[in-house]
């Protein structure tokens, strides 16, 4: 483990790894520009006015997740929230060309390259695993109520599967706090330290919250965007449309993380009904627009800290005179 950090320290090692990801990314860019160039981009006959207020309300999805995930952290560790937003529109970008679950490792670079606070490696990463946690239990409403709307015994079952999973999440996280102070737990080292990077219930339950609220705009950005493609303004078909991709995203690999979103999503669509050419366009649609807001976000943040740089620089040069 040792020597694979020290390689990765490498500047060879993290010049030939960025190769290899923007190569990656500006092939999987190719290729979705030829396919559009054939068939036509899914967006382009889409309500625009609708189309808009699906995208920021996307945006304010990333918002409320970083405000959720802030909560996580030690308040004397706690990055941006700005950061927070931006390493989650990185990590809808690099889904582009990278496989699922390397999304992640853009994450945590983001929020430990970006000033500010700055957490250790084991607080970010200890975040991220209860993120994906509260997540699983923010969709369980989603799920319960997608469970009920289906007419197909194997789908209800599977969204029951997800609802149950949110559940167990949910209480997984709530009692992670009490299950570090366990005695024979507390002994070991992961124990104490569990102890000290461990949100409190509060503070998990203020993420579950605006984690939540999260999730929502998500589940009403999926309608509008429904009803923009004309596929049908079905708020049940969107909580199932969000759930499937949700719950694709969670394989522990998967090839490319938006286009298994995107399959999943597009499998849903077509088993409730939807015309198969209409389910795709409107799944690539929805991710292309998901990515899109991320990108809006990581330039938001790029903007703002190169504006901060600046008045810092230009402070430093007006105290010097």
């Amino acid at each position: 483990m040792g020597r694979a950090i020290s390689a990765f320290r490498s500047r060879k090692v993290r010049i030939a790894v960025n190769a290899v990801i923007v190569a990656g990314g500006l092939t999987a860019a190719a290729l979705a520009t030829r396919h559009f160039l054939h068939a036509g981009w899914p967006l382009s006959k889409a309500d625009p006015l609708l189309l808009s207020a699906a995208g920021v309300l996307f945006v304010g999805a990333y918002a409320f997740k970083a405000w959720g995930w802030q909560r996580l952290f030690a308040p004397h560790e706690r990055p941006q929230a700005l950061t927070l937003a931006a390493a989650g529109g990185a990590a809808s970008l690099g889904g582009v060309a990278l496989p699922g679950r390397f999304d992640e490792v853009i994450r945590i670079a983001v929020v430990r390259r970006l000033p500010g606070k700055t957490a250790g490696l084991g607080a970010i990463c200890l975040t991220i695993i209860v993120v994906g946690l509260l997540d699983s239990a923010a969709l369980t409403p989603a799920a319960s109520v997608a469970a009920a709307a289906s007419e197909r015994g194997s789908v209800q079952l599977g969204f029951a599967l997800v609802a149950a999973a949110g559940l167990a999440a949910a209480l997984v996280v709530f009692f992670l706090p009490r299950l570090a102070r366990v005695g024979w737990i507390a002994r070991f080292k992961l124990g104490q330290w569990l102890q000290q990077h461990c949100a409190c219930r509060r503070s998990a339950w203020q993420a579950w919250l605006l984690i939540s609220v999260s999730w929502a705009l998500r589940a009403v950005a999926v309608f509008v965007l429904l009803d923009a493609l004309a596929v049908g303004a079905s708020f049940p078909l969107a909580l199932a449309f969000l759930c499937a991709s949700a719950a694709s995203a969670a394989l522990p690999i998967a090839p490319v993380g938006a286009a298994t979103q995107a399959g999943a999503g597009a499998a849903i669509l077509i088993v409730s009904g939807v015309p198969k050419a209409d389910a795709v366009a409107f799944s690539v649609a929805a991710q292309g627009l998901i990515i899109v807001a991320g990108a809006a976000v990581c330039a938001s943040a790029a903007i703002w800290h190169l504006g901060l740089r600046w008045g810092r620089r230009r402070g430093e040069v007006a105290t010097a005179y």
